[in-house]
């Protein structure tokens, strides 16, 4: 809500991502040039390109060769989380053929520069985590604690974003929203509140965070927000 640093662009990030594929290249990643195509209607990558090795091809993307083993960690609010992601996923891409660096490869590398020990998001990327703590332990970078929390979804189910065509935020009355968020994460404000400005609701919300409430939940559905 405050900012706590300057802005972090990945854009100016570029050495570090080079930096940290070069630490995994020779033993953990292959170039890979199956086409979508060619995964059609495969949901885990069947390791089809894994003898490439690692030739000086520009026109390849990149994967990471997944260890066949669970990967367990404690989630704050979800509790004990274990998967094998070689199984769920096989073995992910961490450089696409143009050259950008895959979400999965760049949030691990983001993260740790930062200085990142707690991350808290939704649902929807709890899969993804155990990719992330696989990425972590092969870069020997300290792991963070994680919760994740349900998605705010329309009537129909649908988590409200960009792609789902939600409203936005309106952000001339943070005041309003911080409140309705408040009830909707159930912290169940005091109505004495709703009038306050939105620095005293957000010290209410620090001081009084009762995440537990939200246990066993995946999707709480806003009925003052339109589908």
């Amino acid at each position: 809500m405050h900012w706590d640093g300057s802005v972090y662009f990945q854009s100016n990030q570029l050495e570090s991502y080079a930096l940290a594929f070069e630490r995994l290249s020779q033993q953990h990643i292959y170039a890979c040039r199956c086409s979508r195509k060619d995964l059609n209607g495969m949901p885990v990558y069947p390791g089809s390109c894994r003898k490439a090795g690692f030739p000086l091809d520009t026109s390849s993307a990149w994967r990471l060769r997944v260890t066949d083993r669970d990967i367990g960690f404690q989630d704050a609010l979800q509790g004990w989380v274990s998967e094998n992601p070689a199984r769920a996923h096989g073995d992910f891409i961490v450089r696409r053929r143009d050259g950008i660096v895959a979400y999965q490869f760049a949030v691990v590398i983001d993260d740790n520069r930062q200085g990142v020990n707690r991350v808290v998001r939704g649902l929807d990327l709890l899969d993804s985590t155990t990719r992330q703590r696989y990425l972590q332990t092969l870069l020997e970078y300290p792991q963070p604690d994680y919760m994740h929390l349900p998605l705010i979804v329309d009537r129909h189910g649908n988590k409200l974003s960009k792609q789902t065509l939600a409203e936005p935020v309106d952000d001339t009355r943070p005041a309003v929203t911080l409140f309705l968020l408040l009830q909707l994460l159930r912290q169940n404000p005091p109505s004495s509140l709703r009038e306050a400005p939105a620095t005293e609701i957000l010290a209410w919300g620090i001081e009084h965070w009762q995440p537990q409430t939200l246990k066993k939940m995946h999707s709480i559905h806003p009925p003052e927000l339109p589908a």
